[in-house]
């Protein structure tokens, strides 16, 4: 009786080890990298060639900048997939300019990107380099007319000069909100213009109710993010030499590639192609590898800060 029940208990024990070394194991989570998905937005595109510099247009030298920023973040982020919107000198979706910028958003949001970063060139001033403007130094007098219907008068003598387009700089934008609460002191509220001009078909009509709703659920996702990676990315063109506008917001009309994309997102103004100087440093590999250089130190200390608040 002894020896039959001492066997049934091996029995037991022996079956218990194989259900536990059989049963399958979880397999631990693993956790998604901070930066899965970047898309990359060089703007404009074909027929749209952004703004115009003396001898270089937006849209291409946007496009150089992007592809070396992918090449530079698959480097420092072996984990992290790039995604382009275009990668050659095409409007993407190759319709409309409307319709380009849905399918810039409609890329992006299928794609299921983490970040969106556009990349874009600057321009202000009547003329890329400089113009020609004209002032009062003197006056002389004239005389018209004869006898009774003689006149004389004053006209003033003007002398031209040349205005040197000076502008540089770069500055960073993240999508239109209301300014309430820590955003009004976080986001450069500077008036004056510098940014390139938009078209009114691109923009995004901030005074309408629709717009407020997605305002709010986005700020509340993204906004801390988005205002975190621009403030990184200016602070390091500051510290590489760079002059920084800041981070920006437009008030009434936001960019639409940073309202439609539901993810955080930046837009970033590289440098005026209307500087004769910086036009040259953007269209140089030297200025173009700075650029990236300072666009992937802002993403570095960006994914640092979000790992350290988990």
């Amino acid at each position: 009786m002894f020896k039959r029940f001492t066997g049934i208990v091996v029995l037991a024990v022996s079956l218990s080890m194989l259900i536990a070394f059989t049963v399958k194991q979880p397999v631990p989570h693993k956790q998604k990298p901070a930066l899965g998905i970047i898309i990359i937005d060089p703007g404009h595109g074909g027929m749209d060639p952004g703004t115009l510099g003396s001898y270089s247009r937006e849209s291409r030298v946007a496009l150089a900048i992007s592809l070396k920023l992918g090449k530079a973040i698959k480097a420092a982020f072996p984990d992290t997939k790039v995604l382009y919107t275009r990668t050659t000198d095409i409007l993407p979706g190759q319709r409309t300019l409307k319709e380009s910028y849905y399918y810039r958003s409609d890329f992006a949001n299928q794609s299921n990107g983490d970040l969106f970063i556009s990349i874009h060139c600057n321009a202000i001033g009547k003329k890329p380099g400089g113009w020609y403007e004209k002032k009062i130094v003197s006056y002389k007098n004239v005389t018209t007319g004869k006898g009774k219907k003689k006149k004389t008068k004053q006209v003033p003598v003007y002398k031209s000069y040349y205005v040197k387009n000076t502008h540089k700089g770069t500055e960073t934008y993240i999508w239109a909100a209301d300014r309430v609460g820590f955003k009004g002191e976080a986001i450069n509220q500077r008036q004056e213009e510098s940014g390139e001009k938009t078209d009114s078909s691109i923009t995004f009509d901030m005074s309408s109710p629709e717009s407020r709703i997605r305002a709010q659920l986005y700020e509340k996702k993204y906004f801390a993010k988005s205002l975190l990676l621009a403030n990184h990315v200016e602070e390091a063109f500051d510290k590489g030499g760079r002059i920084s506008y800041g981070v920006k917001q437009r008030n009434q009309e936001g960019i639409w590639v940073l309202q439609a994309t539901g993810m955080p997102s930046i837009l970033v103004e590289t440098g005026f192609l209307s500087n004769t100087e910086e036009e040259k440093y953007l269209n140089s590999e030297k200025g173009q590898n700075e650029v990236v250089a300072a666009i992937v130190a802002g993403l570095k200390k960006y994914k640092a800060s979000l790992e350290n608040t988990k």
